[in-house]
């Protein structure tokens, strides 16, 4: 019996806009507890297509991925995943940050579209290292991580400004150990 993942990313489309924009309405309140305050007018169709017109620029300029986490079997938009301030040269790394549908978690997807994401990092833009922030209480996201391989490295102290507020973030990272790129 053939194995199927329950669910896959592609990176997200102008097509993909009004999911997203339903995506985001029903989660406002629930992303709102981990995310940058976001404007009244961020919810609208206008600009979400804006938000993947500027990530498709964004991956042709190899700086910022911006991944839709979907259903393997009806489709359905249910997150988001993305690999974000892409470095080369001698860094080789760049972040990542995810949302997923508030109905959703629990499930798994999470730490397999961290797992697919991670993938295309590694052995498509063969990057070396994966850092991500997590508010040390959100303990869901530190535990999707770790299922995914990252390991913790500290504590950065205020550094990003959550729901209005400085927050400390864990840092974690994953390591490309089979690195076959030359610089």
């Amino acid at each position: 019996m053939e194995d199927k993942q329950a669910i896959f990313i592609r990176l997200l489309q102008v097509s993909d806009a009004e999911a997203l924009l339903k995506l985001e309405l029903e989660n406002r309140e629930f992303f709102q507890l981990y995310s940058p305050l976001k404007e009244d007018e961020f919810f609208t169709i206008e600009r979400q297509i804006e938000r993947i017109e500027k990530s498709i620029s964004r991956a042709e300029q190899d700086t910022f991925y911006s991944f839709g986490i979907f259903l393997t079997e009806t489709e359905q938009l249910i997150g988001n995943v993305t690999l974000s301030e892409v470095l080369r040269g001698d860094l080789q790394s760049c972040w990542i940050g995810y949302s997923l549908d508030k109905v959703q978690n629990g499930k798994g997807y999470m730490t397999e579209a961290v797992r697919q994401a991670v993938d295309f990092a590694f052995n498509q833009l063969n990057l070396h290292r994966i850092e991500a922030g997590v508010m040390p209480h959100n303990l869901g996201s530190i535990k999707v991580l770790e299922k995914a391989g990252f390991h913790k490295e500290g504590i950065a102290k205020e550094n990003v400004r959550i729901n209005g507020k400085w927050e400390d973030h864990q840092t974690l990272a994953i390591i490309n150990n089979e690195q076959t790129y030359t610089l």
